[in-house]
C-alpha cells in the first residue's frame, strides 16, 4: 500500500476485515476505506495501485459501493477519466447502509415469514408450534422494521443526541446498580 502512513494500512486493513465479518467483500471494504480516508477523489488505477489489487477487482467494487450509495464517481477537471470519492459524513453513511441492508436482507425476511404463516398446513404435525415461533420472529422482524421507520424520520442530529444520551443513561444505571 504505497504513500498510505501506518495508521492508514491499519484502518484499511482493518476495515476489509471487518467488512469479512459483515458479509462484504474485502477489497469493497478496503476501497471503501481509503476513499473514506483520501481527501482528494481517486482515480480506479491509482485505487488498484494504492491497494495492490486488479483494475477489474476495483471496477467490480467501486460499482457495489456505489449501489449502497456511499461512493460517487466524480470528475476532476483537465482529467478524462473517472474519480471516485466516499461519503464522509458518518452519520449519513450509516443511515445509507441500514437502509440497504435492511431492503436486503429485512425485507425478504419479513415476506418470507408472511408467507410461511400463510402456507402452514394446521394439520401437519407441529404446525401451531411451528406457528408460534414464526410469528415470534415475525413479530421481532415488524418491531425491528418500525424502529428503521421512526429513526429514519428524524434528523441525524436528533438520532446523533439519543445515541449520545442512551450510553449517558446506561453509565448512569450501571452505576446506581454497583
Amino acid at each position: 500500500m504505497a504513500d498510505l502512513s501506518g495508521v492508514q494500512k491499519q484502518y484499511i486493513l482493518h476495515w476489509g476485515e471487518m467488512g469479512t465479518r459483515w458479509g462484504i467483500n474485502r477489497t469493497v471494504a478496503q476501497i471503501h476505506a481509503l476513499l473514506y480516508l483520501s481527501p482528494r477523489a481517486l482515480p480506479a488505477e491509482e485505487i488498484a495501485e494504492t491497494l495492490s489489487v486488479a483494475r477489474s477487482n476495483v471496477s467490480t467494487s467501486i460499482r457495489e459501493l456505489e449501489t449502497w450509495g456511499i461512493v460517487r464517481a466524480v470528475h476532476v477537471l483537465g482529467d478524462r477519466r473517472e474519480h471516485y470519492e466516499s461519503m464522509k459524513d458518518v452519520w449519513e453513511m450509516f443511515r445509507l447502509v441500514i437502509e440497504q441492508r435492511k431492503r436486503r436482507e429485512i425485507d425478504p425476511t419479513r415476506e418470507m415469514l408472511k408467507r410461511s404463516l400463510e402456507q402452514i398446513d394446521p394439520k401437519e404435525a407441529g404446525a401451531e408450534f411451528t406457528r408460534e415461533r414464526l410469528a415470534a420472529m415475525a413479530g421481532f422482524f415488524d418491531a425491528v422494521t418500525e424502529l428503521h421507520d421512526e429513526m429514519k424520520r428524524l434528523p441525524t442530529g436528533t438520532v446523533r443526541k439519543m445515541l449520545r444520551m442512551g450510553a449517558k443513561v446506561s453509565k448512569v444505571r450501571g452505576k446506581s446498580k454497583s
